[in-house]
């Protein structure tokens, strides 16, 4: 037990991040089921949507499971309301400022965690109220923070300037990896590459399977005129590139990307015009696994990492 585990009421201090088009339900509910948090990811939902999967998780599972809300969603009010009306105990914001939320959440006994990219955003989350803080290295899938600061660097500074417990995120797929992020100060990791390549995930088959083949070097952060997103390559992405290194303006961009490009390619598995989002860490994945599997493998490696002497 430490200050996550005890915070969450989950046997390991392992959350899966939500991610958009990957986290719904039985995503969150296997996560969950098998010791860790789940996750479901209102970032791609409408809100009736996230209320239809907040009860099916409910039903699925006896354990803690959570919501993860983008703070510039549209329609947050409504997102926040149903949140409040279906009983969930625990809210994971990002994408925005924690203080126009995080009070209103604490008022009505949720408890919350923000996603940061910088130890000045985590002194702002403490400033705020919030419960716990993620600090997400550039290595991380989709969205990312302008800081392009790595995992190994961003945990040890968010520690040192933060009392806030701290859940590491960002090129964690390996039980090694979740001993390597507690040793630089993290007491808990969120991981979302390997969820979302789970059976459970509900990304689409072909875009999972087209993630396990990737190597090194195959995703990349770009659009940072708009916001950083990790891309896998592809037609879509090559536009991207070419369209960046011509000097496109933000709005020739936005164009560019369009509306529901991540849908397309995520859940409905257009690999050529879709926008692939995935971490780093799928270069070191190769085969689907059922989130029991991968919780088992987690937790297993884990625990032999910390008996090692490295000296």
């Amino acid at each position: 037990m430490n200050r996550i585990t005890s915070l969450l009421g989950i046997r390991y201090p392992i959350i899966q991040g939500g991610m958009v088009w990957c986290s719904g339900w039985r995503l969150a509910s296997a996560v969950s089921n098998a010791g860790g948090l789940g996750l479901i990811g209102a970032g791609s939902m409408h809100p009736e949507t996230l209320r239809e999967h907040i009860r099916k998780c409910r039903v699925a599972t006896k354990f803690p499971f959570g919501v993860n809300i983008p703070l510039m969603y549209p329609q947050i009010e409504e997102i926040m309301n149903i949140v409040v009306e279906e009983g969930v105990k625990i809210v994971f914001t990002s994408a925005g400022n924690p203080k126009t939320w995080t009070g209103w959440l604490k008022e009505r006994g949720i408890t919350v965690i923000h996603v940061v990219s910088s130890s000045r955003f985590a002194v702002k989350c403490e400033e705020a109220g919030v419960d716990a803080v993620v600090a997400e290295g550039f290595e991380a899938g989709g969205h990312n923070g302008r800081e392009e600061t790595t995992t190994f660097c961003l945990i040890p500074a968010v520690r040192e300037a933060t009392t806030l417990p701290l859940i590491a995120a960002g090129g964690i797929g390996t039980g090694e990896g979740i001993l390597a992020a507690m040793v630089l100060g993290a007491e808990g990791v969120q991981i979302g590459t390997r969820f979302a390549l789970t059976e459970e995930s509900s990304a689409s088959p072909v875009f999972k399977d087209y993630c396990l083949s990737l190597g090194e070097g195959d995703t990349k952060l770009l659009l940072k005129k708009l916001a950083p997103t990790r891309l896998v390559k592809n037609a879509f992405r090559e536009a991207v590139e070419e369209a960046e290194d011509s000097g496109a303006t933000p709005e020739e961009l936005r164009i560019l990307l369009g509306r529901g490009r991540a849908k397309k390619g995520i859940f409905e598995g257009d690999l050529e015009e879709g926008e692939l989002e995935i971490g780093q860490v799928s270069a070191i994945i190769s085969r689907r696994q059922s989130v029991s599997e991968v919780m088992t493998e987690l937790v297993e490696a884990w625990q032999r990492a910390a008996e090692k002497k490295y000296f």
